[in-house]
């Protein structure tokens, strides 16, 4: 999902904002909507993960055996 999300960022940037024509008018949501979008989706994936991006190590030096 997170590739098909930056394909469709991408195309929205190279379209227009705005367009009019005899059927009506078009208007995109704006590249910093989407962008807030993005992050809240890629936050949302993350707190699905089990780690959730904290690691918890025990460090023992050899000499304590």
């Amino acid at each position: 999902m997170p590739e098909e999300l930056k394909d469709v960022i991408r195309e929205n940037a190279e379209g227009p904002s705005k367009a009019s024509g005899d059927a009506g008018s078009v208007e995109q949501h704006k590249l910093t909507e989407q962008i807030a979008a993005d992050k809240h989706l890629a936050g949302k994936d993350a707190v699905r993960k089990p780690n959730r991006g904290l690691r918890f190590n025990k460090i023992v030096p050899p000499s304590a055996g």
